[in-house]
């Protein structure tokens, strides 16, 4: 038995294994970024009260203009800030409208004559088949 397991040891087989060598490492440096910030907004308390000993400030707001026309009520005129781009828009609006009325119009009738012209031809061409049709009937 001595020779028999002498010999079961021989054939097992042996696996060499290789020496490590030693890696080095790379260094990443952290991310950093720029964040984003902002000035807070100082919202007063909503139990705010004036110091004591102190009086409230008077200010006189002047009325607004008001444009009379004899038949009508007063009409107010209001400030120059929505005045100013109120009028404008307007004239903006009217601008654009007096410069593309006439290119728009001028596309709508090129269009128009285009589609006139093309259902034209397709009349002509369904009448000379109809009449081929019928004179190939009469031979």
């Amino acid at each position: 038995m001595d020779g028999c397991n002498k010999r079961i040891v021989e054939n097992i087989p042996s696996i060499r294994i290789p020496i490590v060598e030693q890696i080095e490492t790379i260094s990443i440096p952290l991310p950093t970024a720029d964040v984003p910030s902002y000035v807070p907004l100082v919202v007063p308390p909503s139990d705010l009260k004036e110091p004591e000993g102190t009086k409230p400030v008077q200010t006189e707001e002047l009325p607004a203009p008001v444009l009379n026309l004899p038949p009508l009520p007063p009409i107010p005129i209001p400030p120059a800030e929505v005045l100013g781009p109120t009028v404008i828009t307007a004239v903006t609006a009217v601008a654009a409208t007096t410069v593309a009325t006439p290119i728009i119009q001028d596309i709508k009738e090129r269009i128009t004559k285009f589609l006139n012209n093309k259902i034209k031809k397709w009349k002509e061409n369904r009448k000379k088949k109809r009449d081929s049709l019928q004179s190939s009937k009469k031979t």
